[in-house]
Formats: structure tokens, sequence, C-alpha cells
């Protein structure tokens, strides 16, 4: 059959394999052409061994091309369309799609994959190579994430008195300089590798100690009981959120490049490896994320808390939970934009501060309101009734502009 191309699938992209015009002409059948990027092909190479089929799968990899295309719904939608099956190597897919004859769609492909695809090396590294194309691409979209904040992330990590964190501004230019050398050179040597190897414990001990802020601003937030003390602390992790996502997003960018540099010197020096390592890689980085977002959530969870102790003392408090309310929707808002770049759906609406004059025909606002103020009594009765008589006159000059708003 003419126009024959392989699809090849890790879960975090999708590579197409053929004829350079046949991949052309599919991937713009599916509106996907300006998305693609080029696999590298040929880089597959040190993975062709001497023996039987040697010949065969050097030519088919000198004779055909490859494009990748990070996994989005669109990409995805190729995946369930063509129905790709389970490979020996572990969480790649693969099929074979073709267009016989006169007809116009693309078709899944009976008889199975093609020589490429029953190669198991050439199939373990066309996902390696994938691995790196992915990591890459997020990196890409971090650096634009980074680019958009006020704040540098170099002057954020220089601003830190902890020593340890400051080798992360050192780290990245030895792993920046790694990877300059990796585009120009089309790989690694033992002098480029020499000088990056050990930054990995520097990058973790950057992160731990960003994740470490994370968790103490949630145990303050949840420790917090006075709702004016609540309205100061959510002001201030505004800017401190933001510098700790700040530390967090870099630590993930380097660690993506450093794990492009070890799959590239693996595919350079032990080619039989490059599975494995690619697994290996992959499952850290799975846990990285699963812990990151599991920091994320327990302090947007506790702030919410917060939220909702002002939001159950509105008529005494309504300043102090216009601020927390504030205060939590923009730290939202920091955490999706930190979400956006390593494709996690955010999911969170904005909270929404509840009205003096709503309060008012709230019987749990009145009942919360009524014991704060006999508290209050019970330590000075002058002074607490003119107090509330205060509070209360303004909130209702607050409830008269609330309607006058609405009218």
């Amino acid at each position: 059959m003419d126009n024959e191309i392989q699809l090849i699938s890790d879960g975090d992209g999708l590579a197409v394999i053929g004829n350079p015009t046949d991949v052309e002409h599919f991937l713009a059948s599916e509106g996907l052409l300006s998305l693609s990027r080029d696999l590298g092909l040929q880089r597959l190479g040190p993975l062709l061994h001497a023996g039987a089929g040697v010949a065969q799968a050097g030519s088919e990899i000198a004779a055909n091309s490859g494009c990748w295309l990070k996994m989005t719904k669109e990409s995805a939608h190729l995946v369930r369309k063509f129905g790709l099956m389970e490979s020996k190597t572990p969480g790649v897919n693969y099929a074979m799609v073709g267009k016989p004859g006169s007809i116009e769609s693309w078709l899944q492909i009976a008889k199975g994959p093609g020589s490429l695809l029953t190669n198991p090396a050439i199939l373990a590294g066309a996902a390696g190579i994938m691995a790196q194309l992915a990591r890459q691409h997020e990196m890409s979209e971090i650096k634009s994430y980074l680019a958009t904040i006020d704040k540098k992330v170099d002057d954020v990590l220089r601003a830190q008195k902890d020593a340890e964190l400051a080798k992360v501004f050192g780290a990245g230019l030895d792993i920046e300089s790694a990877m300059t050398f990796l585009e120009r050179k089309c790989r690694v040597d033992d002098d480029t590798w020499s000088t990056v190897q050990g930054r990995t414990h520097t990058i973790t001990d950057a992160l731990g100690w960003a994740l470490g802020r994370l968790d103490a601003l949630a145990e303050r937030v949840e420790s917090t009981t006075k709702i004016g003390d609540l309205a100061k602390i959510t002001k201030k992790a505004e800017p401190k959120v933001q510098e700790l996502l700040t530390v967090v997003a870099r630590c993930f960018e380097l660690q993506d490049a450093l794990d492009v540099l070890r799959l590239e010197r693996v595919l350079d020096k032990s080619p039989d490896e490059l599975d494995g390592h690619r697994l290996v890689l992959k499952d850290d980085r799975q846990k990285r994320r699963e812990l990151i977002l599991q920091k994320i959530e327990h302090l947007m969870a506790r702030m919410d808390a917060a939220a909702g102790t002002t939001n159950s003392n509105v008529l005494l408090h309504l300043p102090a939970h216009r601020a927390v309310v504030g205060s939590i929707n923009h730290v939202g808002i920091a955490v999706a934009e930190f979400h956006r770049p390593l494709g996690i759906e955010s999911g969170r609406h904005s909270l929404e501060a509840t009205r003096w004059w709503d309060a008012t025909r709230d019987p749990t606002q009145l009942k919360n309101a009524a014991a704060e103020a006999g508290r209050k009594a019970a330590i000075g009765a002058g002074v607490a009734v003119v107090g509330v008589a205060g509070v209360w006159a303004s909130r209702a000059a607050l409830a008269r502009e609330e309607r006058g708003e609405e009218e």
C-alpha cells in the first residue's frame, strides 16, 4: 500500500514517521502540521548493531523522516481515532495508517507495524528521543512563563539568604551552557557532562527549600484564627507565593534540561540502556510533579479555609473579609499561571466576597456577630457598645452603596 506512515505515542507526545511527503500530507490533513517539529530520526543510528536486518533498518531510517507533536487535545484525538496498540516497549503504543488508492481519508492498516517498528531497539530509541522533545517543549513553556513575571528568577534566587539556594544560579549557567553545546554539536561529550552531572542535588535541594516554604505558609495561615491577622497574612502571602513558584518553575526547567542531557549521553554511550533510563526519568518526573501539586493544593486548601472563616464573620469584619478574598484570588491566579506551562488544568474559580447587605439576612452571620459583640462587651461594655454601633453604622452605609450600585 502506498502512503503508509507510522504513529508512536508515549503518553507525552506523538511521533509521525514515514516518507517526508506522506508525513507532511498526513499532518496537514489533520490540521497539525504547524504544531509539529522534526523528530531527528537520524539520531537512531547508534542503536543499530551488527547482525541480520541492520542494513534494512538503516535504509529505513535514511529513507524516512519523523515529526513530533506535544500531546494535546488535538493530537490525542489521533491516538483515539487510529486506535494505537501496545508495543513491547513499556508505555509506548503504535499504529500503521495509510491512504490506499483514491480514498481520501487515512485508515489504520490491519497488517500491523512496518519494519521500523518491528525493531525493538529502534522503537525504544524513538521513545527516548520523544522524551527529550517533551522535556524541551516544557522548558520552552516554562521560559515563557518566567519571562512574564516582573521579578526575574535570578534576582529572586540571589535575594535569598539561604546559601544553598544561591547555588542554583551557578547550576543554571552550567546547564544552559551544556544545552548550547548539545544544540551545536548534537552530542554531550565527557567534559560537558562532567560539569553538570553533579548539579542534580543543587536543583533538588532548592526545590525542597521552596516546597518547604510553601508548607510553612500553609501552616501559618491554618494556625491563625483572628480575622484581622488573616487579612495581613494572606496579603503578605501574595508576593511570597509568586516568588516560591518562580523558584519551583526554574528548578523544574533545569531538571528537564538535565534529563535531556542524560538521555542524550546514554543514547551516545550506552544505547542499549536508553529505554531503562527513559522509564526511570519519567517516573521521577511524575513523582516530582505530584509532590509539587500536593504542596500547592495544601496551601490553597488552607487559604480557602481562611476565606471560609472570614465569610462567616462579614458583619463585623467586612473590610478584612474583602481583603482576604482578594489576596486569595491573586494567589489563585499565580498558581494557575504556574500550572499552565506544565500542562495542568487549573479548574479553580475565583472566590466571591459576601456583600454586607446579604450577610444581614443570614442567621449564622447574625449569630456570629452577636457572639463576638457579647465577648467584647464582657471586656468593656462602654467601648464595645460604641465600637459596635460605629461598625454597624459604617456597614449600613456600605449596604446602601451596594444597593445603589445594583439599581
